[in-house]
């Protein structure tokens, strides 16, 4: 597998299954399986939210899942399966949603994450998310999370001439 066989795209209704069993073994794991396939699906129809998935050939092997609000975004899920972690996926499927609340005038992407995922956390950061606080039993009363976010501009009313920023490309 190479970094350029990675192809991304809005997820179709017959992703929805797959996506939920990556939820349910990759995210929420030992909390119990509340993103099942037919609340996928309801996300995949919101106007207001972004299902997009990451496929290998024909495999899908990661996803993410981002609501648009007013001023901000909130990445809901974000999951690479571990065959592909290290090769760009995560950091691939982020970039593509910075660009679209950048592009949306949107000021900032909030998440929520386990506080003990550590390599998670170490990915957001170097995604340029920092953490803003903890909350301790956030997931179903067993485990604490971190909150992160990364701001793209002063929140408020945009300027009439305002335009997207160039995102750095790493």
């Amino acid at each position: 597998m190479t970094a350029t066989a990675i192809t991304l795209r809005i997820a179709q209704r017959d992703d929805a299954q797959a996506i939920a069993l990556m939820s349910r073994d990759l995210i929420e794991a030992g909390l119990g399986w509340k993103y099942e396939p037919e609340r996928i699906r309801r996300a995949m129809n919101d106007r207001e939210t972004v299902t997009l998935v990451a496929c290998d050939r024909s495999q899908l092997v990661g996803f993410a899942i981002m609501e648009f609000g007013e001023e901000r975004a909130h990445l809901v899920l974000l999951a690479v399966r571990p065959s592909h972690r290290r090769h760009s996926v995560g950091r691939r499927l982020i970039e593509w949603l910075v660009d679209s609340v950048a592009t949306a005038g949107l000021a900032s992407i909030h998440l929520e994450l386990r506080s003990s995922n550590e390599a998670a956390r170490a990915f957001y950061r170097a995604m340029g998310f920092t953490e803003t606080i903890l909350v301790p039993g956030y997931y179903r009363g067993k485990e604490s999370a971190t909150r992160m976010v990364r701001v793209l501009r002063v929140p408020g009313p945009l300027p009439f001439n305002w335009r997207p920023p160039t995102l750095d490309k790493k």
